[in-house]
């Protein structure tokens, strides 16, 4: 093993350099502070790897996205949002039976005790939704006696993975005046989901298109490495907190505007860019002075440097389901301008302030009919798979409960006044 040396005050320490499975290399500093009493200073930990793992791989400079080995590209095209989820949550690709007995499974909990249904029914529905969904989550622990049993992992896992479609259709419909529609086990985990959201009685059938798309939604989402959600449902598991209520962390750091909330402010951007006459061109050049005020939303990338392979994909599908749809919609066409201005003026392309996945997956989701408010609901219907993947790989590791250091900047100490 090499090692690496940090000099402080004139005293050399060896710290011991390894490197991952993609020769990515990691600089193990576990040992600096007990030897130097110097601790790493790396605001928002940008900088700083807090687990290993064998879930996620992403390369930003090259825009590769895998999980467990497997391209987003190849996913999104060939699989089921139910066979990358068990992917995620197993290490493999399930066969055939392993597959219907997964999705038989979380068809069986997408009915929820009653004491969630009687929950959702008390939230106002002026809530925002992610706050709904967040508690019902919370609130599974109270239902199931085993909920913190390391012999009913797999049976919470998949109670989250159809709970919370059954939670966020019940809440949206009570939103609506209209009562909760139960699962059809006719149907698979996306067409469920479709049809207790917009059935009206009998006799509807799922469109195809949609299904298509929503599948493909959730796959570009279902894990994305330790952004600031996942990071959450380790550090709050990292504690031995059971699964159901690190999921709900995870729902609660999701819902910000820099994380899952993106899709959402890209909308509410459009509109506000609409309200203002619609001048899409007048916006794209204030999105270049600093001091407008305005703020670009869905474009660039923290992470991904050239382009997100997330976002090529919907890209492509973007076009092509707003084509099946039909639709009509003045937000819409400003979206797609926004979108040429983006990919052919200079100064965005030097800055690669591309469309990203928030871009696209808000323009799907508004074309199929989504309220905005529930953007960041089906965010985490696509995530879930990728926390809870995650919280089972550390549970299963063990280790220390999470506790980052700082640097105190405060005052120095002072005489309580007598």
């Amino acid at each position: 093993m090499t090692t690496a040396k940090v000099q402080i005050d004139g005293n050399e320490y060896e710290l011991p350099v390894f490197q991952g499975s993609e020769q990515e290399t990691g600089i193990d500093i576990a040992s600096l502070r007990g030897a130097s009493k110097a601790i790493t200073f790396d605001p928002g930990y940008g900088n700083t790897g807090s687990c290993k793992s064998a879930i996620t791989f992403i390369d930003g400079e090259k825009g590769i996205l895998r999980h467990r080995g497997y391209a987003i590209e190849d996913l999104a095209a060939h699989a089921t949002f139910t066979k990358v989820a068990y992917l995620m949550m197993n290490g493999e690709l399930p066969n055939a039976d392993e597959l219907k007995a997964f999705e038989s499974a979380i068809n069986k909990d997408l009915s929820v005790p009653q004491g969630i249904s009687s929950l959702v029914e008390q939230f106002p529905t002026t809530a925002h939704p992610m706050s709904v969904v967040s508690s019902a989550i919370a609130a599974f622990s109270s239902f199931y006696p085993d909920y913190d049993q390391d012999s009913a992992l797999a049976a919470n896992a998949q109670r989250l993975m159809g709970h919370i479609v059954t939670v966020a259709t019940a809440y949206y419909r009570r939103t609506q005046g209209e009562t909760p529609i139960a699962y059809d086990d006719s149907l698979g985990y996306c067409g469920n989901f479709l049809k207790m959201m917009y059935a009206k009685g009998d006799g509807y059938e799922v469109p195809e298109s949609l299904e298509n798309a929503l599948n493909m939604l959730l796959i570009v989402h279902a894990d994305h490495e330790q952004n600031c959600s996942t990071s959450t449902v380790r550090m709050v598991g990292s504690s031995q907190a059971p699964l159901f209520a690190s999921i709900s962390a995870g729902v609660s750091a999701l819902w910000g505007p820099l994380h899952g909330g993106a899709n959402q402010a890209v909308i509410e951007m459009l509109q506000e860019i609409q309200d203002q006459g619609g001048d899409y061109e007048k916006s794209m050049e204030m999105a270049k002075d600093k001091e407008s005020g305005f703020r670009l939303m869905g474009f660039g990338h923290r992470v991904y440097k050239n382009f997100d392979p997330r976002a090529t994909i919907l890209k492509a599908a973007c076009d092509r389901v707003l084509d099946e749809l039909g639709v009509e919609d003045p937000l819409l066409d400003i979206a797609k301008n926004l979108e040429r201005i983006a990919l052919e003026d200079e100064y965005f392309v030097k800055r690669n302030l591309y469309p990203n996945v928030d871009f696209y997956s808000g323009i799907i989701y508004r074309a199929m009919g989504i309220p905005v408010d529930m953007f960041t609901v089906m965010f985490a219907i696509g995530r879930m798979p990728g926390w809870i993947a995650h919280w089972l790989e550390q549970h299963g590791e063990g280790g220390k409960i999470h506790r980052p250091r700082q640097i105190y900047t405060g005052e120095n100490f002072r005489s309580y006044p007598v």
